[in-house]
This record gives C-alpha cells, sequence and structure tokens, in this order.
C-alpha cells in the first residue's frame, strides 16, 4: 500500500534523481574509505549524512518518504542475507558453551544499558531498544578481522563466531517483542507474556513446520536451472515472511531472518546465496544510506555525552559477561579473555536496525537513531584496533608465562639426601 502513494507525492523524476544521487554518492565515499582501509559501512553513513536533509547547506534528498522505503527494502534483504548464513545444522554446532556465553553477554548487557540509559535520563522505550541495541556484536566486522590476522582457526574465534549466531538470533527475536509492547504503548505482563508467546510460535512454526516444506521447493525451483527463477523465488520468501511478521505485529527483520535461515536448509542455498549477494549488496547499501540521512547530527550536542558513556557500558558490559561466562565453563584464561575483546569490540549494522525499529513504530524518540549512529561509527573504527592489538598483548602474556612456567619446572630443589652429601 505504501509504494503506490510515494508514486503520487513524489515524481518519477525525483525517485530516480534520489536513487542516482544515493547511489553515486555511496560510491564516492565507500571508495574513499576503501582507500583509508576502513569498513565499507562507514562510508554509507557518511554518504548519507552528506546527501540527507540535515545537513547544510541543502538537502540532495527530494522525499523522505521514498528514503525510508529504501530503508525498509534494505533491512529485509539485509537480514535475509544474513540468515542464510545460518542453516538449523550449523545452529546446534554452534554448541552449548556459545549458547551460554551468548545469553549471558545479550541479558546482561541488555540489563546493564538499560540501567545506565536510565540514570541518564532517556525514557523507558528509549532505553529499552538503545539497551538492545548496544547488546548486538557485528560479526562481519569482527570475522573479517580475524581473517585478516589468519586467527579463525583460533579456539576463541570459533567461540566468538558460535556467541555472535546465538545473539544474532536473540536480538533478532527481543526485537520483535519489544516492537510489538513498544506499539502498543504497554507493558504489562500480559502484554509481555503474548508478544513472547507470538514471536516464540512464529520462530518454531517457520522452523518446524517452515524446515520441511520450503527447502524442498527452494530445491524444485533450482533445478529449472533458471537463476532468475531461484533469486526471485528465493526473494519473494523473504518478502513473504516479512509480510506475516509485520501482520503478526513483530519486526519485519525477524521474518526476513528466518526466511533466510529456510533457504539455507535447502541444497541449493550455496547458488541461491551467490545469486542473492548483489541483490544485498545494493539494498544494504540504500539502507545505510538512508539511516545516515536520516540522521539529525545537529542534535549531537544533546547525546554525545551519553553516547560516550554508553560505548563505555557497552564494552565493559560484554567483555565481563562474556569473559565471565567463558571462565565458568573451564575454558582458559587465553581463550576467555580473547573471546571477551572480539564480542565487545564493535557494534554493528543490526544496532542501527534496532534503533531504527523503535522509531518506525513510535516507542523510541528519534534522536536515538543519530546517538546509536554515532556510536556504530565510533565502535565500528576501533574494532580492528582492539582485537587486533588486544589478542598480540594477550599472546605476549601467554608466551611469558609458558616461559616462567618452564623455568620453573626445570629448578627442582634438591633431594635431603643430596643436601646432606654435600661437603660444609
Amino acid at each position: 500500500m505504501l509504494f503506490p502513494i510515494l508514486i503520487v507525492e513524489a515524481s518519477i523524476g525525483q525517485i530516480l534523481q534520489d536513487f542516482a544521487v544515493i547511489m553515486i554518492v555511496a560510491s564516492a565515499m565507500t571508495l574513499a574509505f576503501y582507500k583509508l582501509k576502513q569498513p565499507m559501512v562507514i562510508g554509507f553513513i557518511v554518504a548519507g549524512i552528506v546527501i540527507g536533509p540535515y545537513s547544510p547547506p541543502f538537502s540532495l534528498i527530494h522525499n523522505l518518504e521514498v528514503l525510508n522505503l529504501f530503508a525498509e527494502m534494505g533491512v529485509i534483504l539485509l537480514l535475509f542475507t544474513v540468515g542464510m548464513e545460518f542453516p538449523i545444522q550449523k545452529l546446534k554446532e554452534v554448541g552449548r558453551k556459545a549458547i551460554v556465553i551468548a545469553s549471558s553477554e545479550a541479558f546482561g548487557t541488555l540489563a546493564i544499558g538499560f540501567i545506565v540509559a536510565q540514570s541518564l535520563g532517556l525514557g523507558f522505550y528509549d532505553s529499552l531498544f538503545v539497551a538492545l541495541a548496544i547488546s548486538v556484536t557485528s560479526t562481519v566486522i569482527i570475522m573479517r578481522v580475524l581473517g585478516e590476522l589468519k586467527m579463525m582457526k583460533d579456539e576463541s574465534a570459533t567461540l566468538i563466531l558460535g556467541t555472535t549466531i546465538i545473539e544474532d538470533i536473540l536480538i533478532i527475536s527481543l526485537l520483535a517483542i519489544f516492537q510489538s509492547t513498544g506499539a502498543s504503548g504497554e507493558f504489562s505482563l500480559n502484554e509481555i507474556i503474548i508478544s513472547v508467546g507470538i514471536t516464540i510460535g512464529f520462530i518454531a512454526g517457520v522452523l518446524v513446520v517452515g524446515s520441511k516444506i520450503i527447502p524442498k521447493l527452494i530445491d524444485i525451483v533450482a533445478r529449472t536451472n533458471q537463476h532468475d527463477v531461484l533469486i526471485v523465488a528465493a526473494v519473494g520468501l523473504a518478502f513473504t515472511l516479512a509480510f506475516v511478521s509485520f501482520q503478526l505485529g513483530i519486526s519485519v527483520a525477524a521474518g526476513a531472518f528466518f526466511a533466510g535461515v529456510l533457504v539455507a536448509e535447502s541444497r541449493s542455498h550455496a547458488v541461491t546465496s551467490v545469486l542473492a549477494n548483489p541483490v544485498k549488496d545494493i539494498f544494504a547499501a540504500l539502507f545505510f544510506v538512508s539511516v545516515g540521512a536520516l540522521m539529525d547530527f545537529s542534535l549531537i550536542p544533546q547525546f554525545i555525552v551519553p553516547a560516550l558513556i554508553l560505548i563505555g557500558v557497552s564494552i565493559g558490559a560484554k567483555f565481563m559477561t562474556v569473559y565471565l561466562a567463558a571462565r565458568l565453563q573451564k575454558l582458559s584464561n587465553l581463550t576467555s579473555t580473547r573471546a571477551a575483546l572480539g564480542c565487545s569490540s564493535s557494534g554493528g549494522e543490526i544496532a542501527l536496525v534496532v534503533a531504527k525499529g523503535g522509531i518506525d513504530v513510535g516507542a523510541a524518540n528519534p534522536i536515538i537513531l543519530p546517538m546509536i549512529g554515532t556510536m556504530t561509527i565510533i565502535t565500528t573504527f576501533i574494532a580492528p584496533y582492539v582485537i587486533k592489538y588486544g589478542w598480540k598483548f594477550t599472546q605476549k602474556i601467554t608466551k611469558v608465562q609458558n616461559k616462567e612456567d618452564e623455568r620453573s619446572s626445570q629448578v627442582q630443589p634438591s633431594s635431603p639426601d643430596e643436601t646432606s652429601n654435600k661437603p660444609p
């Protein structure tokens, strides 16, 4: 219903012009950030800030509603492709340790972040969505950094990957619950129970019933060897489940994510993933550019201090919860410290999805979008350095400790007999 209305309000020429401006500026910015060896997501956000209505001297975008539409489509396709990386079998293989750590991190950081946000004077729902946003860890950024360091085979890297997989599912599920309660304006026990029940029922239905039907249908389509038909069917599934979740009053991100999980269960998921990547890249770019454009950075003086405090809280809470949860499960000090450093170093793209999700249902104040955006830019920028130098530091400490252990084992105390035989 939304798109025909937009066509009436904005001419085709304006829409085409806005789309052209977005793509040209985004390509220029991402090229610049590539040359600077910085994450592409920052380039997209900066491109949005440049073309947005809040950046002087004038806006390069004519219609913000079209921008919002691009952002919504970007969320659906971004989360769909994220879900395609997590087949059900992979979720089973991450193990009990990753589940315990992810749950401790997500709920621990959520609780601590909510208390701190409330103490900073944010409203109830603003605090809730901000706390959820700072609980997120960017799987993409962390895995890219670990790959560059050639540490992907390390035990802690496997643990981080499993933890972030489970964390993504928890955050998306909690977003669905918070959006449904926030949209109604009530946070009663009955409302929470109903929201949790609907969300769990939807996820269970998708994973139990959908996993027996959808992958087979995707494979039937794949047998035609018509790649265009396959990608249309896969993207159609993403939008269908996003629509179903929207009708149920939960996050469209949840529907799109679990649509990707179902596609990952098919035998042709590798081909589908390759075909979906260009589509995802385009709309992911649109999403991040749109988020950047919708950020009112003239409000920075109002939120910069709380944002910096919350960054510190996020890093500290994640590090503490991950480290303690890992140590309680008998993992070594080195593995626990590295996992804590990796999980605490960066926010990410889903944090922006969370912030925008709260605003879309009218539960959160629009000021949280530039606040979370600023925090995402800062943590994304520092993440590679935290992981790189943090892991090197832990490696040096471990080597020193090992040398000391070797020396102490080599120096054996003399036996009483040997001592008594020594000349005076």
